[in-house]
Parts: C-alpha cells; structure tokens; sequence
C-alpha cells in the first residue's frame, strides 16, 4: 500500500480557519434565529473598485476575440504588473526593486507555504508566538517542526514570544536560526515595529547568514510615520529578506486572488558542498515548474490598482476599514477590556475578561451574542487568554458588534 508523507499526519486537526467556519457553521444551523456578525477570518465585505472591475471587464473583452487572446503568460507574471508594483510599490518610495525581482502569484498565502520548496530540510525555524499558522503548519509540513510536545510547541522550532509582558516587541533569538518569519503589521496581534525595532532582526540575519521571511500582507494600512511599509526600507535588507505582498485586503482580492513576492537578486544561500547559489534562480526554477501564473484576468485587475483613480480607490477602501478598527478599538476599550493593534492593522487582539480561555471566551460571544471572533490560542501557546477580531465588516455590522461587546462585558 502507498506510504503517505508522515508529516502531513503530525498536523493536529484542521487547518484553524476551517475549524472556526465549521463551528459557526454548526451553530448557525442549530440556531437560525441568530443574527451572526462574522469577525473572525479576514474575509473583506465591500466589493471590488470601479477600476478594477472596469479592467476585468476589458481583460475579458480581449479573451473574448481571436487578434488580442492570451494563453499562458510568464509564470512569474506579466511585465505591465510587474513594472506597475516595482515603480508604484518601491522606486516611488525610494526603494530599489526591479521588476524582475517581483513574482506575480495567486496570494500571499500561496507563496509563503511554498517558500520551504527552496530552503534546505533541516533548516532550523524561528517564529512569533502567537503567529499565522502557516508559518507553523507549512514547516510541520516539510519535516522541520519537529514533534509535538504537550504544551503546544514544536520541538524543532524556536519560538519568540510577542505578548504583553513585552509589549509586543519581540527578542532576538538567543541560538543561531537559518529561517525567521516576521509578519508587521503583525497578524494576529494588530501590533506593529518602528524601524529602530525592527533593523536588529535585519542585522541579525546579516550577522548569522539567516533568512528572513517578512510577510508585509497588511502595509497599506500603515499610518504612522516611524513604522515601515517594506523590509526594503531598512539598510542591509536586500541581503538577507524575501518580502511577500498580498492584494486582498488592501483591494478587496480575496475572491478575485493576486499577491506577489519580491526576491533580490542579492540573496544568496549555500548548496550542501558549500558552493554558494542565488535564490532568486532557484524560486525562478521553482515556480516555472509548480506554477502555471496568475491569470491574465487578475494581473489586468491588479495593474489598474495603480492607476491615479484606482489609487484613490484603494487608499478609500483601507481607511473605511481602519475606521472600523478605530470604532471597535475605542468601544471595547472603554467597555473596560485591554485591546491592541486596530491603528496601523485591521486586527484587534483583545484580552478575554474574567480569567476565561481564549476558547471560552470565544464561545460565550458566540452563544450570546453571535459575534464571532478567533480564539488567541490557535495562533499558538502565547495567544491563550486573547481573541482576535477583524474591521473587515460593514460599517453598520461593526458598529452592531461594538455594542454587544460592551454589553456582554456588562
């Protein structure tokens, strides 16, 4: 009988977000009287911008007759996105990236998981604690987590706590790491690093010949002056950081799916007989084997996001769901429980009351007051006795939920 990839079985249950939706999904079939209030996955609610859907509709047009139809187009994507991201994402800013250093993909998410494909098997990884669980989940995956101790950690992984105790700030591993994912504006927490917090990690990284994985999906809603939107932006990062790019929270993509990730030409990892090997090859090898390409359709969608109205557009949508943030930060905050992030991060990590599991808590906003929320503790062992909520919902659903926070605190 076919032997099946061990790893896959050391996983415990399913993937965190398929488990939420299937518990609301079970609750809200046993109580259809319910009006349920959805903020738990990061799922937006207004719909795509008129630029956008007007350069879908034009994609399809040119599909649609013989002299303008496409077929397969560059696996890494096509030039006018990739052109429209380096100059509109990075040169604007002062920030070198060319365009063949930006790999179009269908999602951030995708591209992280398959990130490992390049990275050697015993590769020792560091992540936050709580984080996202594919970080976790995709090195469980390929043989580098280790094994599964009873209070929640891997045995292979290094873990770096980012909790209250130190305000959110992570320390720098205390052993060498080959691997370090980051993720700021930070998911879940909704916290964020200054550029003075965040340049040790680059110089670590330097200093050990590490790797860092900045996943960088929620930079468009940044605001405050001192925290970076790229990696990029810090000296010596084009040596050591791969920096992944997501368009569905910041354009409302999660449905029409497009990311992408930046490689500089300047990482350099090593074979096993020591001979140094640029990575930017090796991914290029990888996703001209394993990846057929964004569709024509989507990258049309995306280039119009850089467009003066589709600028406009986006830069609309984000502030409607930073003023969600701020709605539900400044309620629930006055309702007497701590909460971070909702400032420069559609994210708000609240601290459940009354000594209550992240799990508990989680329950009790259901049940009573059908607001669904994710328990802290499926972002890790750190992420007990915290929730996180999403701004992305209608404003009307935000205020709604606001309000029966507050009164279940009552």
């Amino acid at each position: 009988m076919l032997k099946v990839n061990s790893d896959y079985c050391k996983l415990p249950g399913s993937y965190l977000f398929s488990e939420i939706a299937r518990i609301v999904s079970d609750f809200a079939a046993a109580h259809p009287e319910v009006d349920i209030i959805r903020m738990g996955i990061g799922d937006v609610t207004q719909p795509l911008c008129e630029p956008a859907i007007r350069a879908i509709h034009e994609a399809a047009e040119r599909l649609s007759r013989a002299e303008t139809f496409r077929g397969y187009g560059p696996e890494q994507g096509h030039r006018f996105l990739r052109e429209a991201i380096a100059e509109g994402d990075y040169r604007s800013r002062g920030i070198d990236v060319s365009p063949d250093e930006i790999f179009i993909s269908d999602g951030a998410k995708s591209d992280i998981g398959n990130i490992g494909d390049i990275i050697s098997a015993d590769a020792r990884v560091a992540v936050t604690d709580p984080v996202y669980p594919v970080y976790v989940d995709t090195s469980v995956m390929a043989g580098r987590a280790g094994t599964l101790g009873p209070d929640g950690r891997w045995s292979r992984l290094v873990y770096i706590p980012v909790t209250e105790d130190n305000g959110f700030v992570p320390r720098l591993p205390e052993e060498k790491v080959d691997v370090i994912y980051l993720c700021y504006p930070n998911n879940p927490t909704g916290t964020t690093l200054t550029r003075a917090q965040l340049q040790p990690w680059v110089d670590y990284c330097r200093q050990h010949g590490s790797l860092l994985i900045f996943d960088a999906a929620y930079e468009a809603y940044v605001t405050s002056a001192d925290v970076p939107r790229s990696i990029y932006e810090l000296p010596g990062a084009r040596e050591v950081a791969i920096e992944f790019r997501s368009f569905s929270k910041t354009a409302g993509f999660t449905g029409l799916r497009l990311g992408y990730t930046v490689m500089p030409h300047t990482l350099v990892g090593l074979e096993c007989d020591g001979n140094p090997v640029s990575l930017h090859r090796l991914w290029l090898r990888r996703q001209t084997t394993k990846f057929n390409g964004a569709s024509y359709v989507s990258q049309c969608a995306g280039a119009a996001l850089y467009t003066p109205e589709g600028r406009k557009s986006v830069a609309d949508g984000v502030n409607y769901y930073l003023e969600n943030a701020r709605l539900l930060r400044e309620s629930i905050s006055a309702s007497g429980l701590k909460v971070w992030g909702g400032v420069d991060s559609p994210y708000l990590w609240v601290k459940t009351p009354d000594g209550l599991t992240s799990r508990e808590f989680f329950t009790q906003l259901l049940h009573r007051h059908g607001i669904v929320t994710t328990p802290g503790a499926g972002f890790g062992p750190s992420g007990e006795g915290y929730v996180r909520l999403t701004a992305f919902n209608t404003r009307e659903n935000t205020i709604r939920a606001a309000a029966r926070m507050a009164e279940n605190v009552k």
